[in-house]
């Protein structure tokens, strides 16, 4: 095991040079969550929205239920999906366990529910400002969606980069479902965990200066965002 400054070195010329391998894993990983990102984005910004502007019985019960499942343990997820795609699950047939397909499903399981909530808290500060005017034009609240989605995109888009941010950095769920297999399953956070065990510092530390720059370059590009927005509505 080369010594910590030795690894540094080494992580960072595989950064440099492009390695196959790194770039495999970066790749995966990036492909993997960016299409749980749209699945949740699908699912969570119209439940968002819905929960915004609608009042029905029931409705805080489902509000409390999201908030919840926003904590939701990755392990626990996983191991749910698991027995769901397990060959004695009911959906065994269709042969996802250990494939990416899988690992997508697990994280659009736990990052929707992030979204729909964070959705739904910035959809309803809209509607209470809108509610009045677009009612005097004879839109019902369900009309009204379609509209506070799109005057609410540049917010909403900072809520998705929230969580592609979770999706990037999950390792627990999609290393169940997944099977981290190399070359078809392995992603970031699974690779290093198992190179830091097989004590191949440099890969690690390379996919970690990668996932911590992803993370970085997410973090800023929702801050500037959040900037943009606030000087544009100013």
């Amino acid at each position: 095991m080369p010594g910590l400054s030795e690894a540094f070195g080494l992580a960072l010329g595989l950064v440099l040079a492009g390695d196959a391998a790194l770039t495999r894993i970066v790749a995966l990983s990036l492909r993997v969550s960016l299409t749980a990102v749209l699945v949740a984005a699908a699912l969570g910004l119209p439940l968002g929205a819905l929960l915004a502007v609608a009042r029905f019985p029931g409705r805080q019960t489902v509000i409390v239920a999201l908030n919840a499942l926003m904590g939701l343990p990755p392990v626990v997820a996983g191991l749910l999906i698991y027995l769901l795609l397990s060959r004695s699950g009911p959906l065994g047939s269709w042969g996802l366990l250990f494939t990416p397909t899988a690992m997508v499903v697990a994280q659009a399981v736990l990052i929707t529910p992030i979204v729909a909530a964070l959705a739904r808290q910035v959809l309803e500060s809209m509607w209470e400002d809108y509610a009045e005017q677009l009612r005097s034009l004879g839109s019902s609240a369900l009309r009204a969606v379609p509209t506070l989605l799109w005057d609410g995109r540049i917010a909403l888009l900072t809520v998705l980069l929230a969580g592609f941010g979770r999706a990037s950095a999950e390792v627990g769920a999609v290393m169940i479902v997944g099977g981290n297999i190399e070359g078809f399953t392995r992603v970031m956070t699974t690779a290093i965990a198992l190179e830091t065990s097989k004590g191949d510092l440099p890969l690690a530390l390379a996919l970690g200066m990668v996932l911590m720059a992803i993370v970085l370059t997410v973090n800023a590009a929702a801050q500037l965002l959040r900037e943009w927005a606030a000087r544009r509505l100013g």
